[in-house]
């Protein structure tokens, strides 16, 4: 059996002090948002024998078994994360399979370098991920009904959202849904803020199911992503209980500390709520 020494991963999204308190250690002051446990090459776990890329490819059926290789190839199928939040993460959606294989040839075949910042698709694998609540968890998981969506923007009286707010009822509900977001993440940048902000501070003002988008917009203010995460169900898990999000489910995970599951991946489009690269096209193309 080896010990494992795992990197934790310091995203801007993540909590100062949730990951040190789980661990036992003194919290550094900076954000540590993600502890890999896995063969990822992004960031491997570290053995006394090598990473565990380095060992695994080594001898893979020794390592993993005749039947996992047989399966999977000759590589670890599966990734786990300690993940720590302490503001939202991005408004994101992850490939199948397929698009994942496609992605990651065509990036390979134009020569974008893999640890590029505009590159989507690191690796050519979907990236299915289940996350388990340790602490109370807020996240984002999924379209709305599109009239309970259009009664949440319609209640913030901002008239920019009214024609978004008529869309949603006049529409058949995938239509309405794809139209909404595509014309949420493609307007106008300085229109889309000020409706941003007028939102928000109706946000602030009414509280109740409104009150977790005023949270998103002060760490992202100005940011589309904050309407289109209206779009979304707001979910709320206790320790213990768990949420699946299978391939191109738009997602955003808010607050909280939980253990994720996931194929061996970091493929991810976003659209908002980051200072990382965003691809709206790509990510319209993916999304369900």
């Amino acid at each position: 059996m080896d010990r494992l020494d795992n990197t934790v991963r310091p995203y801007a999204w993540g909590s100062t002090t949730a990951l040190p308190a789980l661990l036992g250690v003194e919290p550094t002051g900076e954000p540590q948002a993600e502890m890999w446990m896995g063969a990822h090459p992004g960031a491997p776990s570290r053995t006394a024998r090598g990473t565990l890329v380095e060992v695994i490819e080594a001898d893979p059926e020794r390592e993993l078994g005749a039947a996992t290789v047989a399966k999977f190839g000759p590589r670890l199928p599966f990734l786990l994360k300690l993940l720590a939040a302490g503001a939202p993460l991005s408004l994101q959606v992850h490939p199948d399979l397929a698009q994942a294989k496609q992605g990651y040839e065509d990036e390979e075949r134009r020569g974008i370098p893999v640890d590029a910042g505009h590159r989507n698709y690191k690796d050519a694998n979907h990236k299915p991920e289940l996350i388990c609540a340790l602490t109370e968890f807020d996240g984002l998981c999924g379209f709305r009904d599109p009239l309970r969506a259009a009664a949440l923007l319609d209640a913030l009286g901002v008239d920019s959202l009214k024609p978004y707010v008529d869309l949603l009822h006049a529409r058949p509900e995938e239509a309405a849904l794809r139209e909404v977001l595509t014309a949420i993440l493609t307007a106008d940048r300085d229109a889309m803020a000020h409706t941003v902000a007028e939102a928000a501070a109706a946000c602030d003002r009414l509280g109740g199911e409104h009150a977790p988008y005023a949270g998103i917009a002060h760490h992202y203010p100005g940011d589309p992503g904050v309407i289109a995460a209206m779009l979304l169900n707001h979910v709320r898990l206790q320790p213990g209980e768990a949420l699946f999000l299978g391939a191109g489910i738009p997602h955003a995970y808010l607050n909280g500390l939980g253990v994720e599951i996931m194929a061996n991946s970091d493929n991810v489009l976003r659209c908002g709520l980051t200072p990382k690269h965003v691809d709206v096209p790509e990510l319209l193309r993916i999304v369900r």
